[in-house]
């Protein structure tokens, strides 16, 4: 079933937000790479939809000297699965990444 066809101005309401979500992300991302926030402190703001929607492995690979290989180690040694997102994350894997991180 394909979902209702959007009116140009609902289409153009939907690309503006999605592009601030981006742009919010992204600067999140500058925010952790640049060390301005903490993973400690971004896991404390799960709740912002924004934070929240964003993919753990997203968030880690940002990090400074944690790449792709590392995230994948990282994830999997704590026990979390790939396409997980923060809001998803449990008490004790948040803990275990604040742990492993600091």
């Amino acid at each position: 079933m394909n979902p209702p066809p959007l009116t140009s101005e609902q289409r153009r309401e939907a690309l503006a937000k999605a592009a601030a979500v981006r742009k919010g992300r992204a600067e999140i991302k500058a925010d952790l790479s640049d060390r301005r926030v903490t993973i400690a402190e971004l896991l404390e703001r799960t709740d912002d939809p924004l934070v929240g929607g964003m993919k753990v492995s997203a968030v880690l690979s940002s990090l400074p000297g944690i790449g792709k290989q590392r995230t994948q180690q990282l994830m999997a040694r704590v026990g979390i699965l790939e396409n997980r997102r923060l809001r998803g994350l449990g008490y004790r894997q948040r803990e275990a990444l604040i742990k492993e991180l600091s």
